[in-house]
């Protein structure tokens, strides 16, 4: 029987009336849902819109945390009465045209969603004006309802006053939180977009309360972005700056007319030790936008690697330059998620950026202060102690802990960065101005005064006071050491009295097998024996582990957790920092004063000095004017 012959089916209702449009009404509600989900929404639409009107000059006031009042004024181009009319419908906009315009979008907003959405779900007035004009055009709309359009006397630009938001949408008035939690978003909104424009001034408002004044800056590039962030964060934060140019490496589909992607990165990234328990201080801008990416997070994390602890999150400002062409911007309605059409290039490429800067700014290569970098000496047997696996003995040499060459396979050029990098806080500088800058602290002598709770060594230098952790110096000491062996290949496997069969699912015997290169690299030393058996006979020499088949195990779930793409050197970085910390000096081993000037002469020449492996610092420093301070010397 064929189903059709019974349609419609009985008892039930007449199909075609089933479906109808919605009211325009309802329809924009429902489209407003999607844009505005909170007062900072609807300032993060209106300052964009106002950027994209060229404005120099933003105002933002907000009373209520955005409950009752919004306004932002701007001194941008205006718009004509027409175009005001034409601005508060639904896919109205000026900033594409076309569907492959979506594919190369270079303003803040496009989708002509934003103007029409809020108006729906609020008490909305638009007052403009072209600077050409004779009069401004303001316009009164409630819930979406047109209650007045008229001449009205402004200045050039526009004025956007947002009144009782959610007002006929009770529901979704009662999910906004409480309003000094409300003005934080608000806040965080209007803290992106100042710092994604440095050259707009902006001035932001609560209840009538000058919250922040924002001068436009001046200057260009990097120095302009300093000035914000010390106006935003404070003058104390130590900061690296970082500005690496390269091309991404084509992919295998492309055709040879294909030209290479550029891409740029540049911007400030917090100096090791400088973190946050959250990701509240940290930025990252794709052509101005700011932006959520998961991938960019990663690499940020996979930049620092060793310089920061485990549980905090890194502060930055970045800015990545990247062709539109490379990047979709057309993802969510808020516009904040994007993804690169290389994701893994792009990740690869900022994350090697990030570890570039932070190796530069740890050796501080760059300064021209090379002449208080003391000679390399002899450095001190602190050994690797022998469990279950023999070790050699360590060679009595000048350690060389500098990293080989680039590890990516994309060209990268380094840009010279307007601010200079220090480790002092850095200043407002002048790119011109002919002072040196400050050298870092293990470029000064410091002299060793003792030791106090058998574990921090007490230096002074011309600058205050040191304080140096034997245990975190030493870890980075033995990791470099343990490093710069396996980069150089020179860790050769250490044999097992008795090689042991180790036994995997077909699964991870599968993943194993094409695995054995890279273990060998790590000097690891395993074999296949059988379908699913494999011999392993070697460790790697600074392995000490009762249970080499546990080891291994680990280090196979390790292997799988870190991809396809994994890095073998990376992985030997992690084992190598699990290791070094139970064999580094201890908090109660006490040590001589010429194992410590031995130990403190080794940490001058690491590459990242100034934390161990796991991102704690290694040396604290408390300048003269801090110490007076403290004492009530100065106020």
């Amino acid at each position: 029987m064929n189903i059709l012959d019974n349609w419609p089916l009985k008892n039930e209702p007449d199909p075609v009336n089933r479906i109808k449009l919605l009211p325009e009404q309802v329809a924009n509600q429902i489209a407003a849902g999607e844009v505005v989900e909170r007062p900072a929404s609807v300032v993060k639409e209106l300052v964009e819109n106002a950027l994209d009107a060229s404005a120099t000059k933003i105002e933002v006031e907000v009373k209520a945390g955005g409950r009752s009042l919004i306004r932002v004024t701007d001194n941008g181009h205006g718009m004509s009465r027409d175009d005001a009319l034409m601005s508060l419908e639904r896919h109205a906009t000026s900033k594409i045209t076309r569907a492959e315009d979506l594919a190369s979008i270079g303003t803040m907003g496009f989708r002509g969603e934003a103007v029409p959405s809020i108006a729906s779900v609020s008490r909305f007035t638009l007052t403009t004006r072209e600077a050409e004009a004779e009069a401004g055009t303001a316009i009164s709309i409630s819930g979406g309802k047109m209650n007045s359009v008229q001449e009205a006397g402004a200045t050039p630009g526009t004025e956007v006053e947002v009144r009782s938001l959610f007002f006929n949408l009770p529901a979704r008035r009662k999910f906004l939180r409480t309003e000094e939690t409300e003005r934080s978003h608000v806040q965080h909104a209007l803290t992106l977009m100042a710092l994604g424009h440095p050259g707009v001034a902006f001035t932001f408002r609560h209840n009538d309360r000058a919250v922040w004044r924002l001068p436009a800056e001046t200057a260009a590039g990097a120095e302009a972005l300093h000035r914000r962030l010390n106006a935003l964060w404070g003058e104390g934060l130590k900061l690296v700056a970082i500005d690496t140019a390269g091309e991404l490496p084509k992919r295998p589909f492309d055709d040879e007319d294909t030209p290479a992607a550029a891409i740029r990165i540049w911007g400030f990234i917090g100096a090791p030790g400088v973190s946050r328990s959250n990701r509240e201080n940290q930025h990252i801008f794709v052509n101005q936008r700011p932006v959520d990416n998961v991938g960019l997070g990663m690499a940020l994390r996979e930049g620092y690697h060793t310089a920061l602890m485990k549980g905090k999150y890194p502060v930055c400002c970045l800015f990545l330059e990247i062709g539109p062409g490379e990047v979709d911007v057309n993802i969510h309605p808020a516009k904040r998620e994007v993804k690169f059409h290389r994701e893994r290039e792009v990740r690869r490429f900022v994350a090697e950026a990030v570890r570039e800067g932070l190796a530069e700014y740890h050796s501080a290569a760059r300064l021209e202060t090379a002449d208080l970098r003391p000679e390399p000496v002899t450095t001190p047997d602190f050994g690797l102690e022998a469990e279950d696996v023999a070790t050699p003995e360590p060679e009595q040499k000048p350690l060389d802990m500098g990293f080989s060459e680039p590890r990516p396979p994309m060209p990268i050029e380094k840009a010279e960065p307007t601010i200079p990098e220090t480790a002092t806080p850095p200043q407002p500088v002048n790119p011109n101005a002919q002072t040196s800058p400050a050298p870092p602290l293990l470029h000064v002598p410091l002299k060793i005064i003792g030791v106090v709770g058998k574990l921090y060594v007490v230096l002074e230098s011309d600058r205050g006071l040191v304080l140096m952790d034997q245990h975190a110096a030493h870890e980075r000491v033995l990791y470099e050491q343990l490093l710069g062996q396996m980069e150089r290949e020179e860790t050769a496997s250490q044999k097992l009295l008795l090689p042991e069969t180790v036994e995997l699912s077909a699964t991870d015997a599968t993943f194993v097998a094409e695995q054995v290169e890279t273990l060998s690299r790590l000097g690891v030393g395993i074999s296949i024996f059988g379908e699913r058996t494999f011999l392993l006979d070697a460790l790697p020499p600074f392995v000490k582990v009762k249970d080499a088949k546990g080891f291994v195990l680990s280090l196979i779930d390790e292997l799988k957790s870190a991809g396809a793409g994994v890095n073998s050197m990376r992985l030997g970085e992690d084992m190598v920092t699990k290791t070094v910390c139970r064999h580094a000096i201890k908090a109660n081993d006490a040590l001589a004063a010429p194992e410590l000037d031995a130990l403190l002469e080794s940490l001058r020449h690491c590459t990242m000095p100034y934390t161990c492996p796991h991102g704690r610092p290694c040396l604290i420093e408390m300048s003269y004017p801090e110490l007076e301070k403290k004492f009530g010397r100065t106020v």
